[in-house]
Order: C-alpha cells, then sequence, then structure tokens
C-alpha cells in the first residue's frame, strides 16, 4: 500500500490481484460492525470514518494466510485505532465550549427493533459511556455490545485477559449506576414524540408541560459555533420557555437518530438542530440538542437528498 492509500495496479489473476481481492470482500463484509464499534467508543460519525480508513490502510497490508480469525483482526484494529484517537479527543474536549453531545447518528429503522442495540447506540447510553476510561469504554462496548469472547478483548486493547475481566466487571458496575431506567417500546417513543412536536408546531404551552417531566433536562451543545445553552438547563418549566422559541418558520421532521424516534429542525433548507430523548413512563425526562454544526455536516449530506 503506498502512502495515499492506492494500491499498485496488478495484473488480473496475479497473487496480489486475489490478496486484494480477498482483502477487501472481507473489510465491507464487517464493515457495518466495525464502524459501530469505533462510533460507540468514539461517540463521532466522523471520527469512525477516519478511524475505518486507517484499519484498512493496515487491514490491506496483513498477510491473510497468517490471520486465522480475520474477523477478530479487524475488531482489534480498530478498537486500538478508535483508542489512539479517543485519547486525544479527550484532551480537545477539555476545552470545549458549553455541554458536549455525541454526534447525532442516522440509523436505519430496524436497529430500533434491535433493542440492545439501539440501547447501546442512544444519546443517554454513549453519555454514560463517557464517563468511562478509554479502556474501560472499549471493553464495555466489545463485551457488552458484541459479545467478544475475554481472550478476543484482550488482544484489542493490549491487556491479559484476567485485566480484561477485571475491566468488564468494573465498568459493567459503573454503568448500571449510571444507565437511564428501563427503556421504552419504538412505539411508545413515537408516541411522546409525536406529541412534542405537535405542541412545539402549535405553541402550545400546557400540551408541552403535559409531555415533559417535571425534572426533565435539557442539553444543548453548539460548540461556541451557534447559540446554545452554556448549561443544562433543568425543569419542565425551564424547558418549555426555552422551546417556545423555536420559530415558527422552523420546520420539524421525524427521523430515526441514534436508534430512537428524533426531531431534525430545519430553517431555510438547513438543518439547525438535531433533538434526541429520553423517555420514561411515557414523559420525556431528558432532551439532548445538537446544534453544533460541524456535528451536523454529516446528516446535512445524508439527509439532502430527501429534501
Amino acid at each position: 500500500m503506498s502512502e495515499r492509500g492506492e494500491r499498485p495496479k496488478d495484473t488480473t489473476g496475479s497473487p496480489a490481484h486475489a490478496h486484494g481481492t480477498e482483502a477487501t470482500e472481507t473489510f465491507l463484509t464487517h464493515r457495518n460492525l466495525l464502524f459501530t464499534v469505533a462510533y460507540e467508543i468514539l461517540s463521532s460519525a466522523a471520527d469512525a470514518e477516519d478511524v475505518l480508513q486507517e484499519t484498512w490502510l493496515r487491514w490491506a497490508d496483513v498477510d491473510l494466510g497468517a490471520v486465522r480469525d480475520q474477523r477478530a483482526y479487524l475488531v482489534r484494529i480498530t478498537t486500538r485505532q478508535a483508542l489512539k484517537r479517543l485519547r486525544t479527543l479527550g484532551r480537545r474536549r477539555e476545552s470545549y465550549v458549553g455541554p458536549w453531545l455525541p454526534e447525532p447518528l442516522l440509523t436505519a429503522p430496524d436497529v430500533a427493533e434491535d433493542v440492545a442495540l439501539a440501547d447501546s447506540v442512544s444519546t443517554a447510553m454513549l453519555l454514560v459511556l463517557e464517563t468511562l476510561t478509554p479502556t474501560e469504554r472499549a471493553v464495555f462496548v466489545l463485551r457488552e455490545v458484541f459479545d467478544l469472547a475475554y481472550d478476543e478483548i484482550a488482544e484489542a486493547v493490549g491487556k491479559s485477559p484476567a485485566a480484561v475481566r477485571q475491566i468488564a466487571h468494573r465498568s459493567r458496575a459503573h454503568v448500571a449506576a449510571r444507565r437511564p431506567r428501563g427503556g421504552v417500546s419504538p412505539d411508545e417513543a413515537r408516541g411522546a414524540l409525536t406529541a412534542f412536536q405537535n405542541a412545539i408546531e402549535t405553541g402550545d404551552l400546557q400540551r408541552l408541560l403535559d409531555v415533559l417531566a417535571p425534572d426533565v433536562v435539557l442539553l444543548s451543545d453548539g460548540g461556541g459555533l451557534r447559540k446554545a445553552a452554556p448549561a443544562p438547563v433543568v425543569g419542565a418549566d425551564q424547558v418549555s420557555r426555552l422551546l417556545g422559541k423555536i420559530g415558527p418558520a422552523a420546520s420539524l421532521r421525524q427521523a430515526q437518530v441514534n436508534g430512537q424516534p428524533a426531531l431534525i429542525v430545519e430553517a431555510g433548507g438547513v438543518i439547525e438542530t438535531v433533538m434526541t430523548m429520553r423517555v420514561e413512563d411515557g414523559l420525556i425526562t431528558g432532551l439532548y440538542a445538537v446544534r453544533n454544526p460541524e456535528k451536523l455536516s454529516r446528516m446535512e449530506r445524508e439527509t439532502a437528498v430527501s429534501r
């Protein structure tokens, strides 16, 4: 592989060509898995894509004949690259302006039907994972979400299987103490979202209060690039007043984001906010509004064809 990531031209049927074909097919077969691993470790689709590029560059130079389990080998490369990037990102987030939220990710409708996967990529869960150390986070994701064996995880994070077992136990307890209470069905979540959307579109403050939990918390991430609340907004009255400022010119539409029903707020044909939520007992207990345009650029591209 050249430094620019371009393979040299090969004659069809040559060993180099056969290697390239097998490497490409294997990588593409597992690409969705690798992306999800990287995204759950990094909470950023853009960074996950960069990690996949680094993974491919390394994978293309591997002697496939010496690889016993190609899937595990790819997961190992991806995890190591994601951990390396996560440690760099952690330093950048220390100087982040205002609340930090994960980059919203459009997800296919069938993701919501896979309760475990939908929960693992939800904004609420990703925020819990942010409280783990990088190694704890990787171990938790690989073990609890993807059910990898301890020896496979040990290879990926550079620890012994015994150490990985201890880390897995510690991270599992940490997450259990902080994760949101039992989730709701997709239908319940959509119902709460629709009621929330109708209340905002009609400007009906009482209908809005009826769908918000008394202690609801709103986090708004503008990254210093777009106006946002500089600190968490707590309480139905405070949150409803802030949401009431969404102008009548704004367009609200539902989408599947991070495995959950969400609202995309547009103005002038441009996405201004992507809002996911946490629903418990039929009420919205958490609202996560991403307004940082750098975190919305991918979604802007992916949704442009449908507008």
